[in-house]
C-alpha cells in the first residue's frame, strides 16, 4: 500500500490515558485556518484512547494514529511523530498537549513564527505570557527548571521547558533526532538545546498556560530528576555543536 501523504502542516499530540479529551482537541485543532494534518501518537492506552483515536482517522483523513506498544516517554513519542510526518511531506511539525494545557487558537500565531524563523515556542515566561490554574509551588518548580537551564546551559530560551512548539522542517532534518534521547519533558531542554546550537533562530510566541482540567498529570519525580541530570550534561555532550559555531 502506498504511504498516505499528509499536510504541509502536522500537528503532533502524544497520548497516553486522554479518552476524554482526544476528541474535542482534535476537532479543535483542524478547526484552525491552516493546511493541517493531525497524527495521534499512542503508547497503548489502556483507557481507549487509541481505539477512539482510530474511530476518527477513519472518518477523517486529515488524522492518521500511530500506536506503539506501552508508555515509552514524551520524548521517544515526539521523535517518532516527527520522522511518520516528514516522511509523509511534512514542512512544519507541531506540538500540543492532549490535556488543554495549550490553547489550539494559538496554533496560527506559533505556525507564522516558524515561518518567520525556525523554531517557534510557546513561552509562558515572555511579556504577555502566563499561566492559570498553577499552584504557587508548581509555578516555582517550572520557573525554577527554566532558570536552572539558562545558568548551567547557557540557554537563550526562556521558556525551555515549554511543550507546545512548532519546528520547520529544515530544523528538524538538522537536528540528528537519534542523538536525543531524554524520555520526559527535558526532551524540549535538549531539544531547544541542539537547534540553538545549530544556529536556527528560535523565537517565543507568547501564550497562556493552563493547567489540565481533565485526566491525570503525566509529572513524576523521575521526569524531575532526570531534567537536572539532562541539563548539566548537554554541555559535554554537544562539545562538538558549539566549537563549530
Amino acid at each position: 500500500m502506498a504511504m498516505k501523504s499528509m499536510n504541509e502542516i502536522v500537528v503532533v499530540i502524544p497520548t497516553y490515558n486522554e479518552r476524554g479529551n482526544i476528541e474535542r482537541m482534535a476537532e479543535l485543532v483542524l478547526g484552525q485556518p491552516l493546511p493541517l494534518s493531525l497524527l495521534i501518537v499512542d503508547d497503548g492506552s489502556p483507557d481507549g484512547t487509541g481505539e477512539i483515536a482510530d474511530a476518527m482517522a477513519a472518518a477523517d483523513d486529515r488524522i492518521q494514529v500511530m500506536h506503539r506498544e506501552g508508555k515509552l516517554g514524551l520524548g521517544t513519542a515526539y521523535i517518532a511523530g516527527f520522522r511518520y510526518a516528514l516522511a509523509r511531506g511534512a514542512q512544519y511539525c507541531c506540538e500540543i498537549d492532549a490535556d488543554f494545557s495549550h490553547n489550539p487558537d494559538d496554533l496560527p500565531r506559533l505556525v507564522e513564527a516558524a515561518r518567520q524563523s525556525d523554531v517557534a515556542i510557546g513561552s509562558r515566561y515572555v511579556k504577555g505570557g502566563g499561566c492559570e490554574n498553577w499552584s504557587t509551588f508548581r509555578w516555582m518548580i517550572s520557573r525554577g527548571g527554566n532558570l536552572y537551564t539558562k545558568l548551567v546551559a547557557r540557554t537563550k530560551t526562556v521558556d525551555t521547558t515549554a511543550g507546545f512548539r512548532c519546528y520547520s522542517r529544515r530544523a528538524l532534518e538538522a537536528i540528528d533526532l537519534d542523538r536525543v534521547d531524554a524520555r520526559g519533558y527535558a526532551f524540549q531542554i535538549e531539544m531547544t538545546y541542539v537547534a540553538e546550537a545549530l544556529g536556527f533562530k528560535v523565537v517565543e510566541v507568547p501564550i497562556i498556560f493552563t493547567d489540565r482540567v481533565g485526566g491525570e498529570s503525566k509529572m513524576d519525580s523521575n521526569i524531575f530528576w532526570e531534567g537536572l541530570k539532562v541539563v548539566w550534561g548537554l554541555r559535554a555532550k554537544y562539545r562538538d555543536l558549539t566549537r563549530a559555531q
